[in-house]
């Protein structure tokens, strides 16, 4: 079974194209126009051992929300469909994932139900120019996360233990989550993981 999905989508603020294969090695060709997203959809990537191929032009010159919504949108929906019925696969993981002093709680089921519950909440003003230029917005995270798992059909909780620095803890959540995301998707079995017979 090949668990590879491409997807694609146009309005008048985002050009969005996406390729993920769930049985890659941790590649990513990532490019927004954020190199600060971009890193950290390449930690996605790596960490969930899943090919990742963005390419995404947006009206960054307006703001960098439509770019960040409508990839993760994509992205959530290109991991969807690569899923097909989910036979087999684990379905549910979690982590704490710690990154220098910043520690996460993340916790995922490929329930097929989307709902988000994101406690982080930065310790300090928050310093977008810190975070790439053009600056990505930090609050953007929780964004991104929404709009991911509501496409993918995925319950996500994410939580933050520990930190003071604005990119370890953003950093921290994109790996939880990738690693999280590489252990539900790993093939165990045959059968689909629930006792209704479909996720």
């Amino acid at each position: 079974m090949t668990r590879v999905s491409t997807r694609s989508r146009r309005t008048a603020e985002t050009a969005i194209d996406v390729t993920v294969d769930l049985d890659g090695d941790g590649k990513a060709d990532v490019s927004t126009g954020l190199p600060f997203f971009d890193h950290m959809l390449s930690q996605l990537g790596r960490h969930g051992g899943i090919d990742v191929d963005v390419k995404a032009q947006g009206d960054l010159c307006v703001d960098t929300h439509h770019t960040v919504e409508d990839v993760a949108i994509v992205l959530g929906e290109a991991v969807r469909e690569a899923l097909g019925d989910k036979a087999g696969v684990r379905r549910f993981a979690s982590i704490l994932l710690p990154l220098d002093e910043a520690l996460v709680e993340v916790a995922l089921d490929l329930s097929g139900r989307p709902f988000v519950v994101y406690e982080v909440v930065f310790p300090g003003p928050l310093e977008p120019l810190a975070l790439g230029t053009p600056p990505f917005d930090p609050q953007l995270g929780e964004h991104f996360w929404q709009s991911f798992a509501t496409a993918a059909g995925i319950t996500l909780h994410v939580r933050l233990r520990s930190g003071r620095n604005t990119h370890h803890i953003l950093e921290a959540v994109f790996k939880g989550v990738a690693r999280c995301l590489r252990d539900a998707i790993a093939v165990e079995g045959t059968a689909v993981p629930s006792t209704k017979g479909s996720l």
